[in-house]
């Protein structure tokens, strides 16, 4: 289930083929980059990362736009508030 999406990442975060947590942190650290309103895409093929990463987006208070299931991976559009 494939879907297109219109959301603008202004970063990328390639985490694919990483053991979790890895994903995860990896996306944290990015996040603490990026000024609040951008959004940054998780590539992440780890399944874990379907329960972790909208799970730290809601404790964290940032925004989780939108999870599209790529080809052997998912994408996370996550928007820092």
């Amino acid at each position: 289930m494939a879907s297109q999406i219109d959301i603008e990442a202004d970063t990328t975060v390639d985490a694919r083929g990483a053991a979790c947590p890895g994903p995860l942190m990896d996306l944290i650290g990015k996040m603490r980059d990026v000024e609040s309103g951008a959004v940054v895409r998780l590539l992440s093929d780890n399944e874990q990362s379907l329960g972790d990463v909208p799970e730290w987006a809601e404790e964290a208070g940032n925004e989780l736009l939108e999870v599209v299931e790529g080809d052997g991976h998912h994408e996370f559009y996550v928007e820092k508030s």
